[in-house]
């Protein structure tokens, strides 16, 4: 924050007060810019470095997602699918898209947490980088800067790419596509709107339905500022949705012409069907507070889902539905310039209408708003629960207002004239009393942040309107931008505060990607989901070892022996849930069958799948009790009557022959 402050402070003074560098300039970096603007970028980079990778090696492992990332680093099989389990039973309940950069990494330094978490804070810096590239291509260097220093100390950002979820890779990909459409609205080129279409399809790999949600706001820019005649500007979107479409169907079309038989079974669904997980299970079941029933479409029942319910306080209501985005858990992870952001995007729209309708800087308004928009109102209808880092996506047109914003209301506020001029003040007021609010609904963390917040911005409040009393120009000038930096740490201050709390071991590892307080509201949630470090990491590099650090005693005698018992069965032992797999899968690496998948309810595998494994010797062991799912319990009924039980501590383990299930009908 320091170092972009001090940034806007060079440049309008270096300007003569005009901070805004010719807006809609294209440029590829900072190379020309300002001398300034590079060491800028680099501080503002290295800060968003340092959030994102401090304390790493303390790592957690997500308990779902990170068994995931190590069956798919056993094969590439399991790597191509998603296989929640080495033996590759069943898929993780989503795309596997956003954990290929997690595996690979597992593959090239070992299994570690921090193997897991770094692709997703190399994502993040990235993500840095290419807003400030698309925001100064449409609104300055200036801009760039400010929006890369927001979205670097945005709270939801800082604990997002220290996750090992889909939204960090998600975030960088329409990220990507949001830099390819700004260039190709002003060229009205082909190549980068279908370079758009490819990132967006490569956005559904990592979050499905969510990645077309950008579509509506990319779509309307080009084809409102593009600089073609309107049949051209429809033919480019019509090949560039068709590329997008392409991209995003290839691994539902890849799982569903290959036989199930050849395949890990789809999780989240009843009928196996790559199309169920993604439409029914991963959407529309999102929706069901607003009455929409996902059944038919062959996904599991969507209250049994994990998220569905939402964490917090005040959760759970109907009447916060649609205000979820401006509660306390929220906005106090990625809403703090919520004021500024909306008074930007309304007059970046309102005092630029009367310029052409190509007119870059207008039409990147138009962009961040539909944006921001859209996202506010999907989240506000659709289940978000304690998932903090789906906030990474509103961070981004956040970021982007706020900084072309205050470049646009400094410019006003320095040719002093108009009711223009009273922008600068009232972005000042509103989002530094919102800051004070949101702040004070959590008393004893920080509890000096709401009042400092209150005397900076009064202070560049008060500075601001010293600039205009008589005096000699150049002191003024001075006066003023003072006040702009003031007012700009001020805005910032809050945010930069919360994001800051992940260099404190208390607030750093939220597996829902959360900070500061609010983090420990989903301290149970997040432990349902979060396993530590094993006390010993393994090798150093290459690929994991059966290690069984992480197990306990009981855990290791079992497994110890099912491995010296196993006869050239394909899983060593089957489990009544996943939960009761996880540790194994994770620190293991071992094969072990776990049934009913994320939910439970995913029907696999059947009383008629199991019975058949045991008759053809592929599973000897089934291991009862823990969480048990709905296969689980069918199965466990059939085990108990036909398997013998064997006499290991603390382990309901029985064997069963392939003579009993053959029998069987």
């Amino acid at each position: 924050m320091v170092s972009t402050t001090a940034a806007i402070i060079a440049s309008a003074q270096r300007t003569g007060g005009r901070l805004l560098a010719r807006p809609g300039t294209s440029g590829r970096g900072p190379v020309g810019g300002p001398a300034h603007a590079r060491p800028a970028l680099l501080a503002i980079l290295a800060m968003a470095a340092l959030l994102f990778t401090w304390d790493i090696q303390h790592s957690g492992y997500h308990a779902f997602y990170a068994q995931t990332a190590r069956s798919m680093s056993e094969s590439w099989k399991g790597f191509l699918f998603g296989s929640f389990d080495p033996g590759n039973s069943i898929t993780i309940d989503k795309l596997p898209g956003f954990l290929w950069p997690q595996a690979l990494s597992a593959r090239i330094f070992g299994f570690h947490p921090w193997a897991l978490t770094l692709p997703q804070a190399i994502e993040g810096v990235l993500s840095v980088a290419v807003l400030y590239r698309a925001v100064r291509r449409w609104a300055g260097e200036s801009a760039g800067l400010l929006a890369a220093g927001a979205f670097a100390l945005t709270p939801a950002v800082a604990g997002l790419f220290r996750t090992q979820a889909e939204d960090p890779a998600f975030t960088l990909l329409v990220l990507l596509a949001a830099d390819a459409t700004l260039r190709e609205a002003r060229e009205a080129r082909l190549r980068p709107l279908l370079a758009a279409g490819i990132w967006v399809g490569l956005g559904f790999q990592a979050k499905m339905l969510e990645a077309w949600a950008v579509l509506p706001a990319l779509g309307l820019l080009y084809v409102v500022s593009a600089p073609a005649v309107l049949r051209r500007r429809l033919a480019h979107l019509a090949a560039a949705g068709a590329v997008c479409l392409a991209v995003s169907a290839s691994w539902v079309l890849l799982v569903t012409l290959t036989p199930a038989k050849d395949r890990p079974y789809v999780d989240g669904t009843t009928n196996n069907s790559a199309i169920s997980q993604v439409v029914g299970y991963n959407f529309l079941t999102r929706f069901s507070s607003l009455g929409i029933d996902a059944k038919d479409t062959g996904s599991v029942a969507a209250q049994t889902m994990a998220g569905t319910v939402p964490k917090g306080p005040g959760a759970g209501h109907a009447a916060t539905q649609w205000a979820k985005m401006v509660g306390p858990s929220l906005a106090s992870q990625v809403g703090w310039l919520y004021p500024a952001a909306a008074l930007a995007a309304v007059c970046g729209l309102v005092w630029l209408r009367g310029r052409p309708r190509t007119d870059p800087l207008r039409a990147g308004f138009l962009l961040w708003a539909v944006w921001l928009a859209t996202y506010f109102l999907v989240f506000s209808a659709g289940a978000v629960g304690g998932h903090t880092y789906y906030m990474g996506v509103v961070a981004v047109p956040l970021a982007a207002l706020f900084g072309a914003g205050t470049v646009q209301f400094w410019r006003a506020w320095r040719n002093g004239s108009g009711a223009r001029t009273w922008a600068l003040p009232v972005a000042v007021v509103t989002t530094v009393v919102w800051s004070a609010v949101v702040a004070g609904q959590y008393p004893t963390f920080l509890p000096w942040l709401a009042p400092a917040a209150i005397i900076l911005g009064a202070g560049a409040l008060a500075l601001l309107t010293l600039s205009r009393t008589d005096g000699a120009e150049g002191a003024r000038r001075r006066v003023a931008v003072l006040g702009l930096g003031l007012a700009v740490v001020a805005m910032l201050g809050p945010s930069a505060a919360w994001a800051a709390s992940v260099l404190d071991p208390a607030y750093g590892h939220s597996g829902m990607g959360s900070t500061g307080p609010v983090s420990t509201w989903h301290h149970h949630d997040a432990r349902q989901r979060t396993l530590s470090a094993p006390p010993a990491a393994g090798n150093a590099g290459g690929k994991a070892p059966k290690s069984t650090d992480g197990l306990d005693e009981d855990q290791q005698r079992l497994l110890a022996y099912t491995r010296a018992h196993q006869d050239g069965a394909t899983y060593l032992f089957a489990t009544t849930s996943w939960r009761s797999a996880a540790a194994y899968i994770l620190y293991a690496g071992a094969k072990v069958l776990p049934m009913g998948g994320f939910t439970g309810a995913a029907p696999t595998p059947t009383g008629a799948q199991f019975r058949h494994l045991v008759a053809t010797g592929r599973l000897r062991y089934v291991v009862l009790g823990g969480v048990v799912t709905v296969p689980g319990r069918t199965n466990a009924e059939w085990v108990r009557a036909h398997c013998i039980r064997l006499p290991l501590p603390t382990s309901r383990l029985y064997r069963c022959s392939p003579r009993s299930a053959a029998a069987l009908p």
